[in-house]
């Protein structure tokens, strides 16, 4: 072999082994984890379905993380690395990006970026029908669960409250997951909870069909709307008749559920991830396995997103479905 030869056969060597590592890297898998929330809520669920329709291996592999405390901690999450998304409630995103709210006084998460907005969250006020509580105001002296540290349920529990000129103080609070507090409702020990989440909650319908008597309290009127100037991140809502067994229609106020993450994570992950989100073989899950799954359409997935800017890889699906110019 002349020494032209030998070069050129080294030169096809040296070019297949950087094709190679240049395929391996291209298929290097970008993994994407999602923060949900507890069992007994709506966002792990829906989290879990929209991870395995998106997951694409080798090339995306999507996961729904378990046992969040939920919004503040998926927030959390998102900035110290242990996921890349999350479920958060609008108020709570806003809080976050902005520095304002429950973030006063603290570093502004300046690197937190949505994805899209999800579905309606209404605020549940679970009481039992033994305690004859028929009103917000009805609460004080009562032992009423306001959900956990970390929850964005605890900061709109605290915020009706407030409203309705009640304060922990005129309660007896407990800081529990909605599945707990009604396992504690069953036996008396607690009267009420509050829950901010889609509609039907698994912790809600178990309980409301073990026969125990549940009402769930109407937040509407003065103080409804009150809350609403204060906190224009909450919407009028409505409970349908029939959702919890025995439970009529309930005026409530609800607020988004987004789906954000950081702008730290690239542009191309987050294009992948958003076009899957709103492919068909994910609209099939969402309808097929939740009853909030139908509320999550790409007509409405920008909507409520004004206080945290999309990602750049969001933003780039949209354009292309023709929802942002």
């Amino acid at each position: 072999m002349t020494f032209r030869s030998k070069l050129a056969a080294a030169g096809l060597a040296l070019g297949g082994v950087a094709l190679a590592a240049g395929l391996a890297f291209a298929q290097a898998p970008a993994f994407f984890r999602i923060g949900t929330g507890g069992t007994a809520g709506t966002y792990y669920p829906i989290g879990g379905l929209i991870a395995n329709a998106i997951s694409a291996p080798p090339q995306l592999v999507a996961t729904a993380a378990v046992a969040s405390n939920g919004s503040v901690a998926n927030v959390n999450a998102i900035v110290g690395g242990a996921a890349e998304s999350g479920f958060v409630q609008a108020d709570v995103a806003y809080w976050a990006y902005s520095g304002t709210g429950v973030y006063e006084g603290k570093p502004k998460v300046a690197d937190l970026r949505s994805i899209a907005n999800l579905y309606p969250e209404s605020v549940h006020l679970v009481v039992r029908k033994a305690s004859n509580v028929k009103s917000v105001a009805d609460l004080k002296g009562k032992k009423v669960s306001l959900d956990e540290p970390g929850s964005g349920t605890l900061l709109n529990a605290k915020a009706i409250l407030n409203a309705y000129g009640i304060t922990e103080k005129d309660i007896s609070a407990e800081f529990l997951k909605p599945n707990q507090a009604a396992e504690k409702m069953k036996d008396g020990s607690v009267d009420a909870f509050f829950f901010t989440g889609g509609f039907p909650a698994a912790a809600i319908s178990e309980l409301a069909s073990t026969g125990s008597g549940i009402d769930i309290l109407p937040i509407s009127g003065p103080q409804a709307e009150k809350l609403s100037k204060e906190f224009p991140f909450f919407a009028a809502d409505e409970i349908p008749a029939g959702t919890y067994k025995d439970v009529g229609a309930i005026k409530t106020v609800a607020v988004g559920a987004h789906w954000v993450t950081s702008a730290k994570v690239s542009a191309d992950t987050v294009y992948a991830v958003t076009k899957a989100l709103w492919s068909d073989k994910t609209r099939a899950a969402l309808d097929a396995g939740h009853a909030k799954g139908k509320a999550i359409r790409k007509e409405t997935a920008l909507s409520g997103l004004q206080g945290v800017p999309l990602h750049p890889g969001a933003e780039k699906f949209y354009k292309e479905a023709g929802l942002l110019k």
